[in-house]
């Protein structure tokens, strides 16, 4: 017995798998046991190439040294500080490098520990935005269908995917829902689709429903991810910007899976030209591998909160974690690890080649739609009749056993490689898909 099949548990049974099919896993486990690069090591001693960055996280890709140190340097120096009243050096400095980067305009970060509590954070944070100004009838959100805002109670209310939904009461109320931006005239689209900027236009119908003074924000992902990778449709964002300002309603752009170089910019608002008022971010932000999420705010939100005596907190709202000091030195050795290696620009110089090569795939069987930005991609499968996931989770499978890692959503498979692939890695996963697809039922 291998030490790596030692490390590997006889009994899988108290582990709920999150977002898992739970049976089908514990009667055949797939399990890494190591990763470095490009690879995963499964408990047999097989590599898998990562196709989709882990879950859309480690964007510089695996056991990274300057990481991996930083970690171990912060563990021996500080493992923790409490975050309410008290500091540490490495939080602000983190903020800082953060905001250098970040839009401009964007001059303030609150630290989370993950995607969803990034969005609630900024719900709650834009509510509490009109309430510090006088205008506390300001409480209504809206989302987008389609959308996917994490698994709170906040996110899923104003996300729009119908299983994270059904099976969980009534959820927040006073939240409106855009309509989604997947158009079928947009089939095979390179890039941002030329079809689709009008449905912005639908957030005035809900304004007028409504009326402006009982809304304050809209949450949308620039890029929606989790639901099959829906690039906006040009101009699009940019409606949503205009509608937005012309009503005093804050714009709040969810960037867990677009911040980070994913679309071949540090975020995607700079891809697309589009500034929100708030952004949520997290999984690039410490390449996966200490949890870790921020919200990035205006200066006019942030002052909003600086009134009244300087002794009393002026946002009731943090966790026993903000800005945890591991996570921190995790941060900083990531944002150091993509400027050094310019993994942002390499993201966009690489992006033609892997459009080229995920349009390859157009024509194979069952392929229905075919799309990309940045280093991100979907191939659309159609459904079996009378069994929905079941061809792209046959997929997946297929994928896993021929060494490569995707991820599917519904019958969608989603791609998301590493910002540190070669155009040998892209030819490998492609050309794996594509064998995977050509045998696919």
């Amino acid at each position: 017995m291998s030490d790596r099949t030692a490390r590997v548990p006889n009994d899988l049974r108290a582990f709920w798998m999150p977002f898992t099919a739970n049976r089908q896993f514990k009667a055949a486990p797939r399990m890494f046991v190591a990763a470095e690069g490009v690879h995963y090591t499964t408990a047999e001693g097989r590599q898998v190439l990562d196709g989709t960055s882990g879950l859309w996280c480690c964007n510089a890709g695996h056991k990274r040294p300057k990481i991996v140190e930083a970690i171990q340097k912060q563990a021996e120096e500080l493992d923790y500080a409490p975050a309410f009243q008290m500091g540490h050096p490495k939080a602000f400095e983190l903020a800082n490098r953060v905001i250098d980067i970040a839009p401009e305009g964007m001059e303030h970060v609150f630290y989370t520990n993950s995607g969803s509590e990034s969005v609630e954070t900024a719900l709650k944070i834009a509510i509490a935005y009109h309430r510090a100004r006088g205008d506390a009838g300001r409480t209504r959100l809206i989302g987008r269908e389609r959308g996917y805002h994490g698994v709170n109670f906040g996110g899923i209310s104003v996300g729009g995917i119908v299983a994270n939904r059904k099976h969980f009461g009534s959820l927040l109320n006073g939240v409106d829902h855009l309509p989604h931006t997947h158009l079928p005239e947009n089939a095979y689209s390179r890039g941002q689709p030329e079809h689709g900027a009008h449905l912005a236009d639908e957030l005035e119908r809900i304004v007028g429903l409504h009326d402006p003074s009982t809304i304050a924000a809209v949450i949308v992902e620039p890029m929606a991810g989790s639901t099959g990778v829906l690039i906006p449709p040009k101009g699009y964002l940019q409606k949503l910007r205009d509608i937005t300002k012309k009503h005093g309603i804050l714009l709040i752009f969810d960037e867990v899976i677009t911040g980070f170089g994913r679309v071949g910019a540090a975020f995607g608002s700079q891809r697309y030209g589009v500034t929100p008022d708030l952004i949520t971010c997290a999984k690039g932000l410490t390449n996966g591998v200490i949890p870790m999420g921020a919200v990035l705010a205006t200066a006019e939100i942030h002052d909003a909160f600086m009134t009244g005596p300087e002794n009393m907190i002026e946002l009731f709202h943090g966790y026993t974690y903000s800005g945890n000091p591991m996570a921190c030195a995790a941060g900083l050795a990531t944002l150091e690890t993509y400027r050094e290696e310019a993994l942002f620009e390499r993201a966009a110089d690489l992006a033609p080649y892997w459009e080229d090569a995920l349009h390859s795939l157009k024509g194979l069987p069952h392929v229905i739609d075919i799309r990309n930005d940045g280093l991100i991609g979907a191939v659309e499968l159609e459904p079996i009749a009378g069994q929905p996931t079941r061809r792209a989770f046959q997929a997946f499978l297929d994928a896993y056993e021929a060494g490569c890692l995707i991820r599917t959503t519904g019958d969608i498979i989603a791609l998301s490689p590493p910002l540190i692939f070669e155009k040998a890695h892209i030819d490998q996963l492609i050309g794996t898909l594509g064998d995977v697809l050509k045998k696919l039922g």
